[in-house]
C-alpha cells in the first residue's frame, strides 16, 4: 500500500512538475516575420514591418480595428473645436516603460518632431500639423495648416505613436535601435539582433488589458518554406506571409490554422521617371502594352490575390478599381509606341527585394520585354538594402507594394506620388502639379459625392500618366499553431499580438 502511495505521489509530482514546464514554455509567444524592422523610431520609416514592432512598443492616441472602427487610445475623448483645432483629452496615470507619467508635453514633442526633417519618411501624414497647443498636462490642441478630412483617421498610424521626450532625450542616437523605456505599449524593448530577431517583453504597468504571455519574439525570416517549416515542427507560433506553395501544406496541418483576409495594398512595377526614355509616358505605355500583367500575377501568385485597376485598393472608399478594365497585352502596340518615342536598343535594371513572388514576376517581366527587343537585367536586394538603394534613384524599373495603413483614399495615394513624399516613399520620383492639386481638394472635402468626384479623377488621371503598372492586390494570410487564440492577420499589415493567448 505504502509503494502504491509513493508510486502515486511520484505520477502526482511528475504531473505538475511537466504542466508546469509546459506553462512555463508557453509564456513566450515566437513569431516569424518575412522582414526585419528597419528602425523601431515611430517617424524614421514608412514600412510595414517596422510599424509592426512600433505598434507592440508605443501606443496612438486613438485606435482602429480592422474594418476601421475609431476607439479611444492613449486619447480619452476628443472634440473637433473647428476645422483646423482638434482638442484631445489624455488619459490620468498612463505610464511610459521608464515610470514618468504620460504628459501632453510629451504628446506634443512627438508630434512635432514629426514635422521636423527627421519626419521625412512619414511627412504625407504629418506634413499639415501647424503646431500642438499644451493647454495643461492632460489637455492638448493640434492645429492645421488647412481642413483636411484625412488627417484625424491617420492618428491611428504608427507616425503617431507617443514616446517620452525625457527617453528619447537619454537615448540619442540610439533611439530607432534600442527605445528602452520610451513606450507606454503594452510590451517594453529588451533586444535586438538586427537581421535576426527582436525581443519584447510584457509592461506589467500597462495601463489596458496587459499581454497573458510574458516574452514577444520575432524574427527575421525571409525564405517561406523556412518559416512553413517552423510552424509544423512547433519553433514558431505564428508565421506570416503563408505564400502559394504552403497554403495547402498549412491547411491541411491538423495541429495548424491559416487565416486569411483581404489587403489593402497594391503590388506595382514602378518606373524612375527622372530617367530617360521613362519620364516619356508614351514609353511608359509602351512597355505596358508589352506586359501579360494578368498572367504574371497567375503565374506568380498562384490563386492569391487578384490584379488591381487602381492605386487605392477595392475595399477602400472612393476606389474606380472594378471600373476598369482588365488590362490586355499588345505587343503591337507596344512596338508602335515604342518606335514613335524613338526608343532603341534598350537596355533596363529591373529591381526588387527577396520576397520569391516578386522574384518571378520580375523574371516574367525579363522575358516579355524580351520579346519586344528590350534587355533586362534582375537586381535583387535585401529589404533594407533595396529601400535605401531607392531613394539613390539609381533603378529603372523596379517591383514593391504599398499597404495602406490608414482607411482613406489619400494615403493610397500621397505616400506615393505626391511631390511632398519624394525622398520618402515616392521611389518612381513622380512629380505633378495636377495630381499633387487633387490631393490637397481631396483632403479639403468632408465625405460625400464631391469627394467622390475628385477621387475618380484623381485615379483616372494616374492611370492616364502611368507613373507605375499595378501588379497585385495581396492578401494577408498567417498560419497559427491550433492552441494560439486572440490573433487574426489585419488587412492593413499592421497584425497585433496584444490579445493573443495559448489555449
Amino acid at each position: 500500500m505504502r509503494k502504491r502511495s509513493l508510486f502515486l505521489l511520484v505520477f502526482a509530482l511528475v504531473l505538475v512538475l511537466g504542466c508546469a514546464a509546459v506553462a512555463a514554455a508557453k509564456d513566450i509567444l515566437i513569431v516569424a516575420d518575412q522582414y526585419d524592422a528597419t528602425t523601431m523610431d515611430p517617424i524614421a520609416h514608412n514600412d510595414v514591418p517596422s510599424s509592426r514592432a512600433v505598434y507592440s512598443l508605443y501606443d496612438t492616441l486613438i485606435f482602429a480595428d480592422n474594418v476601421g472602427n475609431i476607439s479611444p487610445g492613449l486619447a480619452e475623448s476628443w472634440e473637433f473645436l473647428s476645422g483646423t483645432e482638434y482638442k484631445f483629452n489624455l488619459r490620468k496615470g498612463v505610464k511610459f516603460h521608464n515610470g514618468d507619467e504620460l504628459k501632453a508635453e510629451d504628446v506634443r514633442h512627438a508630434l512635432m518632431r514629426a514635422t521636423s526633417e527627421e519626419g521625412a519618411k512619414i511627412a504625407t501624414y504629418s506634413q499639415n500639423v501647424k503646431d500642438v497647443e499644451v493647454v495643461d498636462d492632460h489637455t492638448f490642441i493640434i492645429h492645421l495648416k488647412a481642413i483636411d478630412y484625412s488627417f484625424f483617421s491617420s492618428l491611428v498610424h504608427s507616425w503617431a505613436a507617443i514616446y517620452s521626450k525625457r527617453a528619447f532625450t537619454e537615448l540619442g542616437d540610439s533611439f530607432g535601435m534600442g527605445p528602452a523605456g520610451a513606450g507606454t505599449g503594452p510590451f517594453k524593448f529588451v533586444s535586438w539582433q538586427k537581421g535576426n530577431k527582436y525581443v519584447l517583453e510584457r509592461f506589467d504597468d500597462y495601463w489596458g488589458p496587459k499581454p497573458k504571455y510574458k516574452t514577444l519574439e520575432v524574427r527575421s525570416v525571409p525564405e517561406a518554406t523556412s518559416r512553413t517549416i517552423g510552424l509544423e515542427t512547433g519553433d514558431v507560433d505564428i508565421t506570416y506571409p503563408v505564400v502559394h506553395n504552403d497554403l495547402k501544406r498549412v491547411d491541411d496541418n491538423e495541429k495548424l490554422v491559416l487565416q486569411r483576409v483581404p489587403q489593402n495594398s497594391v503590388t506595382y512595377i514602378g518606373f524612375n521617371v527622372t530617367k530617360p526614355p521613362f519620364d516619356n509616358v508614351n514609353v511608359r505605355h509602351g512597355i505596358y502594352a508589352a506586359l501579360d500583367i494578368v498572367g504574371i500575377q497567375a503565374a506568380s501568385y498562384r490563386g492569391v490575390g487578384r490584379v488591381p485597376g487602381s492605386l487605392v485598393p477595392y475595399a477602400i472608399k472612393y476606389s474606380i478599381d472594378d471600373k476598369v478594365p482588365s488590362h490586355q497585352q499588345d505587343v503591337e502596340l507596344a512596338k508602335k509606341l515604342l518606335a514613335e518615342a524613338g526608343v532603341k536598343n534598350l537596355k533596363l535594371e529591373i529591381w526588387t527585394n527577396e520576397r520569391n513572388e516578386r522574384v518571378a514576376s520580375a523574371q516574367i517581366i525579363q522575358a516579355q520585354l524580351d520579346e519586344i527587343g528590350i534587355e533586362s537585367e534582375i537586381k535583387v536586394l535585401e529589404w533594407g538594402a533595396y529601400l535605401d538603394g531607392l531613394l539613390e534613384k539609381k533603378h529603372d524599373l523596379f517591383i514593391l507594394g504599398w499597404v495602406a495603413t490608414v482607411p482613406d483614399p489619400n494615403y493610397s495615394v500621397s505616400g506615393l506620388l505626391e511631390t511632398s513624399a519624394i525622398g520618402a516613399s515616392n521611389y518612381t520620383f513622380f512629380s505633378d502639379n495636377e495630381l499633387d492639386e487633387l490631393l490637397r481638394d481631396g483632403r479639403s472635402l468632408p465625405d460625400g459625392a464631391g469627394r467622390r468626384a475628385v477621387y475618380n479623377e484623381m485615379q483616372q488621371y494616374i492611370n492616364e500618366q502611368l507613373p507605375m503598372m499595378y501588379l497585385h492586390n495581396d492578401e494577408s494570410i498567417a498560419g497559427i499553431q491550433k492552441n494560439v487564440k486572440g490573433f487574426t492577420p489585419r488587412s492593413n499589415e499592421i497584425h497585433s499580438f496584444r490579445g493573443v493567448y495559448f489555449e
